[in-house]
């Protein structure tokens, strides 16, 4: 078997893992969900075909190899188009997301997939602030905001927001210059007093999801997984046997 993906969203998240044969099993990540897979070699995920059987690859860069890492140019846009033929004519949102405490990150989606998309990145509380035609201007407006605002939030600030409320006072601050025209306010479900600690395992209680984060307990420790690092490990049944980190909590 190999954990060849994932799905992260508002509908429910899933890992995604391939048997021997090709077939994808969508493994959900519901609340108080076991998983229980040991972690092997790591090496390309290859690819998921159009009728939804995955096509393996056994290079040895992960999670994919040059062949199978595909480059979305549209996140390199500020406003000149990257491609032959501008083709992202359809309203575009430009949005301010949260991320606990006080992380605030400029974003660009099309307009119908804002939501989708906020929940997608794990923000806490999010702002709608500009609506546009298109996605060049949207990126143009982007790469303004950016000089002041950050417009890429890595793993770990979002790992610390699993554990952190807003700064409401810090939130009004950066939105004071926008006329917000939609607000948003998440609430993923997860319910940790202390942060929990970085690891990459696919073994323990599934406590919760966010964005891209499955917090999995294990061994009276709370642990945050990116899933994007478990995708290309090849698994086996049964939980993992390394040693773990624990949190200080897990030792009374």
């Amino acid at each position: 078997m190999q954990l060849v993906g994932y799905r992260s969203s508002g509908n429910g998240s899933s890992l995604l893992v391939s048997d021997a044969a090709g077939e994808v099993d969508h493994r959900p990540l519901e609340t108080g969900e076991e998983l229980a897979y040991s972690l092997g070699e790591r090496h390309c995920a290859g690819t998921i075909d159009e009728d939804g059987a995955h096509v393996a690859c056994d290079r040895p860069s992960a999670p994919y190899c040059e062949y199978h890492t595909s480059t979305w140019v549209c996140a390199r846009c500020t406003g000149t188009c990257l491609k032959d033929e501008m083709d992202c004519y359809e309203a575009h949102a430009v949005y301010i997301a949260a991320f606990a405490p006080d992380t605030f990150k400029v974003g660009v989606t099309k307009r119908r997939r804002l939501e989708t998309r906020l929940r997608e990145q794990g923000a806490d509380r999010a702002a709608h602030v500009h609506t546009v035609s298109n996605g060049r201007i949207a990126r143009e407006i982007e790469a303004e905001i950016a000089e002041r605002l950050v417009d890429r939030v890595r793993t770990g600030p979002k790992v610390a927001a699993l554990a952190a409320a807003v700064d409401e006072a810090a939130w009004e601050s950066a939105l004071a210059e926008f006329d917000v025209l939609e607000r948003f306010d998440f609430d993923y479900g997860i319910d940790l007093e202390a942060r929990p600690v970085p690891e990459t395992i696919a073994s323990g209680t599934v406590v919760g999801v966010k964005g891209r984060l499955v917090a999995l307990a294990n061994g009276g420790t709370t642990y945050a997984v990116d899933m994007r690092d478990l995708v290309g490990y090849d698994l086996a049944e049964g939980p993992s046997n390394r040693d773990l980190q624990s949190s200080l909590g897990s030792f009374g």
